[in-house]
Formats: structure tokens, sequence, C-alpha cells
């Protein structure tokens, strides 16, 4: 499959009525549909033992070691483990483990096969030691790898437009239920990816078909299993209010706010990064344990789990909206301030996603204006959400898809707030950001970004 057979003439863009109708698209869409099963596999294979390790890791160990239950200095060999595992492989494997968190949400080509050890490795010790960071950008560089090496070993030398195509279809594959929704992670991919014209044909397709061949996957094997999908939902939201005058003032107020957040975070983050990389693996240790003091100092302070410091969040969303009235004001300002500095911290050391310590924050966040008059509970989560989603991951669409989708039916009645707060946060973000910002300076474009 090459561009110039859907052409018009050698170098010219690809047709795409011509390439949907061609033979050699539908067996690429037929090779998609196959490379989705073993790499939706893999991905859900990848979060059952995250998810296994970590309770193991953090309850299951110290009480095996004679203590009763977790001891609250746990976290500092938890995290100093964690570092010196992360720094050795970032500093001695191929790949550098994978992609830096600091520059911010970029998917990036298909990884060689012999880096994907390391960005295995390299995750795992991330998630698995506590880390504030996602499984979501590991996933997408291991099922882009897995799809394109899994195409070299039915071909020798592949075409290069074939790789990239198969090697997207595996990144959605790999996260197609990760975030609630297949469509969702593709939505996901599109935007940051800045695809367009020829290429949205071509990618988008065969994304498609693998982001819902790897949900099907997901769905069966968490059904037989017993283990669930492992993906994002709430599942006891409030009913929501309809908006008032006064919360899309608030959107105005919280949109702001995450922004001046968001590029805080961004900012230290990379000053942080410059400093790790001279001395790698004693300086990830040390950030680690500065992680470990955070959730140590929220946790003594307030009376609650350190677990709402560490880990990405993912997980904890869901009882952290049911039990919210369980936190004071002083405690949900205090775990902003930890959550946040951790996530930084995280950011500059370790690897990982950015999507869910941002949401969890930017919840945090907007469940603490809540308490404020004029603003509900459900309105201030789903804006917190959607405001620093935009400023970290600078996805205006799926920031807002992240925030109203994630609590179902009452999304309808929250968006256009979520859609407010949104957009000042992005707008806002831009304007605060210098114009050549260090933390996407020194990154590769993303694949498709300029094409049209």
């Amino acid at each position: 499959m090459s561009v110039e057979r859907t052409g018009s003439g050698a170098g010219s863009p690809p047709d795409p009525v011509a390439l949907l109708r061609s033979r050699a698209y539908l067996v690429l869409l037929a090779i998609v549909a196959l490379v989705g099963v073993p790499v939706s596999a893999a991905a859900f294979g990848f979060l059952v033992l995250v998810g296994e390790a970590q309770p193991l890791i953090y309850s299951d160990l110290p009480e095996a070691l004679g203590f009763d239950g977790t001891p609250a200095w746990w976290p500092l060999p938890l995290l100093a483990v964690g570092g010196l595992l992360v720094g050795l492989t970032v500093r001695y494997l191929p790949g550098h483990g994978g992609h830096e968190p600091s520059a911010g949400f970029q998917p990036a080509g298909a990884p060689p096969p012999v880096e994907l050890p390391g960005i295995f490795l390299a995750a795992l010790a991330t998630l698995c030691f506590a880390a504030v960071l996602g499984p979501e950008a590991p996933l997408l560089a291991l099922g882009s790898g897995l799809a394109a090496g899994a195409v070299r070993l039915v071909r020798r030398d592949p075409p290069e437009q074939m790789r990239a195509v198969l090697g997207a279809a595996g990144s959605f594959a790999a996260v197609s239920s990760l975030l609630g929704s297949p469509l969702l992670g593709a939505f996901l991919l599109m935007e940051a990816s800045g695809l367009g014209g020829p290429m949205m044909t071509m990618v988008l397709v065969p994304g498609l078909l693998a982001a819902g061949v790897g949900a099907l996957v997901f769905v069966g094997l968490g059904s037989w299993s017993g283990l669930g999908t492992y993906s994002l939902a709430l599942h006891d939201v409030p009913e929501a209010t309809r908006p008032t005058a006064a919360e899309f003032g608030w959107a105005l107020v919280i949109g702001l706010s995450a922004a001046l957040v968001g590029v805080g975070i961004r900012w230290l983050a990379v000053r942080l990064r410059e400093r790790v990389e001279r001395r790698r693996v004693p300086a990830t240790v040390v950030m680690g344990l500065v992680v470990a003091g955070l959730a140590i100092g929220y946790a003594e302070s307030t009376d609650k789990q350190a677990t709402d410091v560490l880990y990405s969040g993912q997980t904890a969303l869901d009882p952290f909206l049911t039990h919210s009235a369980a936190y004071s004001v002083g405690a949900l300002a205090l775990l902003v301030l930890c959550k946040g500095l951790a996530y930084c911290v995280s950011l500059s050391a370790f690897r990982g996603g950015p999507i869910f310590p941002a949401m969890f924050v930017g919840a945090a966040g907007g469940i603490l204006c809540s308490h404020l008059p004029g603003l509900s509970l459900v309105a201030g989560f789903a804006m917190g959400i959607g405001a620093m989603s935009a400023a970290m991951l600078r996805l205006p669409l799926v920031s807002v898809l992240l925030a109203t989708l994630l609590i179902g039916a009452q999304g309808v009645t929250v968006m256009p707030l979520v859609i407010v707060a949104v957009v000042v946060s992005y707008v806002s973000t831009a304007r605060l950001t210098p114009s050549r910002d260090p933390a996407t300076a020194s990154s590769p474009p993303a694949p498709g970004r300029g094409q049209s």
C-alpha cells in the first residue's frame, strides 16, 4: 500500500475516495483487526499486572514483613526503590524509558523493538512504586511498537506508510478502554497528532477499527477473568443542577486558576528535569523521596490516606467524589498542593502519562471551589477536570470529553460550563506559556503535525 498507487501521480497526496475503494486498504483493515487482538490483550495484561502489583507492594508486603498495616513511613522505601529502578532503566537501557512526560502529551512514532523492554520496565516501576503518573503514554508506545513489530514478522520490509498506520492502530487498540470509551481514546490520539486531510482517512478508520476490537478484547478478558476492564469510570455521580449565572462566573475563575497551576507545574517540572538529567540515577531516587515526603506530610496533617497523593489517581477519582463530603476545606487545599507538587516532581524524573494526575488535581480543585457560594459539587468537579486537563494536555476537545463523558448522563447538564472553563484554561495557558516553551522545544513533533 503506497501513496503512488492511490494518487494522481508520483509524489501526489493520496485520494481518500480511491484509497477507501482499493483492495490494499481492505487488506490493511484486515491486518489491523488481527493485530489489534494481541496488542489489546498485551495492554490488558499490563494493566492487570500494575493493578495487582500496587496493593501487593503497598499493603500486602508490609503485613508480610510483620507490620500491623502499612506504616506511615512506607512510601519512603517504596519511592526510593521505584526511583532507583526507573533511573537505572532510563540511564542504561535503549530508548531512555520512553516518552519524556514533562514535554506534555505528544504521541510519537512506533519505537523500535529494542526500546520496548526499557519502556515496559520504566513504566512498570513508575506505576507500581507509586509515582504520580498514569499508564496511557507507555501503553501508546508499547501498543504502537508491538503492532509495528508484528508487521515486520509478516513482511520483512513493509512500506513506511503501512508501518505508520499499523503503529497508530496499535496505539488506538492499547488505550481503547482505558479512558472509559474507545471513541474518547480515538479523539485523544487524533487531536494530539494533529491529523487532517488524507492522513485523517488513512489513520482514522483503521484506528477506530483497532479501538473497537481492543474494547471488545478488554471487555471479554475482563469478564472471563473477573478482573474488570480497568476503564476510567464513576459509579455514583450526584445529580447535577442546571447551570446558573454564578457558575458561569466560576467557570472563568476555574479556567484561569487551572492555567496558572498548569503552567507552574510544567515550568517547575522542566527545571527539575534539567537537574535530574545531570545525575540520572541518584537524582531520580531523590525525586522519589520527595514524592514520598509529600504523601506522608499530607497523611499526617489530615488523617487521610497517603494514597490520595500517591499513584496517578485513576482509580481514586470514583471514591474521592463519593466521599468528598468527608474532606474539609483545609484537607482539600493541602491535597491540591501536595498532589500537584508530587505530579510535578514525577513529571521531571519518572516515566508515565500526564492525563490522570491532571484530572485528579483538577477534580480536587473543583471540589474545593464547590465549598464556596454559587458552585455545585458536580459542576465544580467537572470544570476542574476539564480545565486542568486543558492546561496540561493542551487538547481542548479531549478535555471537554474527559470531563463530561466521565460523569455520564450528568455531563450533558454541565457541558456548557465545562466548555467555558476549558476554553479559558486553554487560551490562558497559551498566553502564559513562553513562545519557545522548553518543555516542548526539545521534543520531536508528533506524527501528522502540520500535514493536510
